[in-house]
């Protein structure tokens, strides 16, 4: 099986690259599914429902959220009508919305998309590692799902990699996003398990983690209040990993993507 994983869409300029891109993405990678980090997909800050929709429509499987997933408060009753947008996994019970989904494809093959985010340096939600456990309990990789992916929406790079360790073996890809930066990281832990620490971000690298650079500057350098900032419109880099698993479900190849903007160009070629 062959999926793409799609870092944080980041406003207006990264919508619409991806939502272009998308259709020539899946037929020259012979792509089975793709998924994307959607919560600043909207103006940066959230996820509405129009847009949510126009990013399904373009051929991308299942939108992942984070810290700002309720930026857009339209999307706190849209999300338990459309159950291709998930949520963090560990928001507390009743929460809207859900942690995961389980997508059959047209062949009867089955993938299990996971939300989790971190609490170091981030909000105090429930611990991530016994909510990701609790829910793979359910699941057994290779059997019962084909492919299971998990999106750890976390600021450090600790959290990240001790989830990933935790997980080697047990799901096909732990792929950190929010900070919005590429790392060089991307591998294939001992038993079979693709990660990286943070994909990246689908926006303008021009800017302050996809933000104009004009008003993060002055909310570092005065730290006075400033006018509410914008996400950066020039180019956007698309940036993603893809990942081809076994008959097991576990990462046999796995590689990069970077497409448009100001970035080094990578496609992979596998």
């Amino acid at each position: 099986m062959r999926f793409l994983f799609l870092g944080d869409i980041v406003g207006r300029t990264g919508r619409d690259a991806v939502i272009k891109s998308i259709p020539y993405l899946r037929r020259t990678l012979s792509l089975d599914f793709v998924v994307a980090n959607a919560e600043n997909a909207s103006h940066g800050f959230g996820l509405s429902p129009s847009v949510s929709t126009s990013l399904l429509e373009c051929g991308i499987d299942v939108l992942t959220l984070g810290n700002h997933a309720w930026d857009q408060r339209a999307l706190i009753n849209y999300i338990n009508t459309q159950p291709r947008i998930i949520r963090p996994l560990n928001y507390p019970p009743d929460t809207p919305g859900q942690g995961s989904v389980l997508v059959t494809l047209t062949d009867g093959r089955k993938i299990l998309v996971a939300n989790i985010m971190g609490r170091l340096f981030m909000d105090p939600l429930d611990d991530p590692f016994r909510s990701i456990n609790e829910l793979l309990t359910k699941y057994r990789l290779g059997t019962t799902v084909q492919a299971i992916i998990v999106d750890i929406h976390a600021e450090a790079t600790s959290e990240k990699w001790a989830l990933g360790h935790m997980l080697d073996g047990r799901v096909s890809l732990v792929v950190g996003t929010h900070t919005h930066a590429p790392t060089a990281d991307y591998r294939i832990f001992a038993n079979g398990t693709a990660f990286q620490t943070d994909v990246g971000m689908c926006g303008d690298y021009d800017s302050v983690i996809g933000m104009g650079k004009e008003t993060a500057i002055t909310r570092f350098t005065r730290k006075i209040p400033t006018e509410r900032l914008q996400p950066a419109e020039g180019e956007a880099t698309i940036c993603g990993l893809l990942v081809e698993t076994n008959a097991y479900g576990l990462a046999q190849r796995i590689a990069p993507l970077r497409l448009g903007g100001i970035l080094e160009q990578t496609i992979p070629n596998f």
